[in-house]
């Protein structure tokens, strides 16, 4: 084996990735590529499966996993926070309301960057807060597009249904309200990376009394276009 770091299984599951690298294989493929004995191909593919860091097709081939995308995007973490400011900061302008990026952390989301209403009735979201992946406009855009079992497990227990998140990806976005604190009703749309895969949600906020029971209507046009911008970052040379 070519380029080994003298860790042995480390090696061995980086030529795994590596062959993963230019499609789905086969158990037999892998072991064809990586000169690794079957069963220990099957142990570490397997391994990693259970990591997400592989995923099976449709066919059952082993190909690269959600979770290498997760952290591709976490190492754009500081392009997407730099560009947060100006867009989150040009949402609030357009609509007249506080707006929020949150991204997925475990069972929870992360507000990293908001850009408050400057006066009057306005919902505040600290930078830094965690609140629930089961409520609220920002959780149904962060489990819309996960992979089925994950998507399922999101489910259990939420104010919102897998009907509801079949009309987020219909439409690319979502709406709350009242879903995360009473009065408060929302609109948010998915930051995709450059592979994609939603790796974040821009928001607009307010009260219900002036976003009304449809805020989609009014604030998704402006959303989508605020996560498109976001978006367009991440995928800068």
């Amino acid at each position: 084996m070519e380029n080994t770091s003298g860790v042995g299984v480390l090696d061995k599951v980086t030529s795994i990735l590596g062959t993963l690298e230019a499609g789905p294989a086969t158990l037999n493929g892998l072991v064809a590529a990586t000169g690794l004995a079957r069963p220990t191909a099957h142990r570490l593919a397997v391994a990693l499966e259970h990591h997400r860091l592989v995923a099976r097709d449709l066919q059952g081939r082993f190909a690269l996993g959600p979770r290498l995308a997760e952290l591709s995007a976490a190492v754009g973490e500081d392009r997407l926070l730099s560009a947060a400011g100006g867009v989150l900061a040009h949402l609030r302008d357009t609509t007249g309301e506080s707006a929020q990026l949150y991204r997925r952390q475990g069972e929870v989301r992360i507000c990293v960057a908001a850009a408050e209403r400057l006066s009057g009735l306005r919902d505040t979201v600290p930078v830094g807060i965690a609140l629930p992946m089961k409520v609220g406009s920002a959780a149904q855009v962060l489990l819309a597009w996960e992979e089925p079992e994950r998507l399922h497990r999101g489910l259990q227990g939420a104010r919102f249904t897998a009907t509801a998140l079949s009309g987020v990806r219909r439409r690319g976005w979502a709406q709350s309200i009242g879903e995360r604190e009473a009065g408060v009703a929302s609109v948010s749309a998915p930051v995709r990376g450059p592979a994609g895969r939603v790796v974040a949600a821009v928001s607009v906020s307010g009260p219900i009394e002036r976003l009304t029971r449809h805020p989609g209507a009014r604030l998704s046009q402006a959303v989508v276009e605020a996560a498109g911008r976001l978006g367009e970052a991440l995928r800068q040379p």
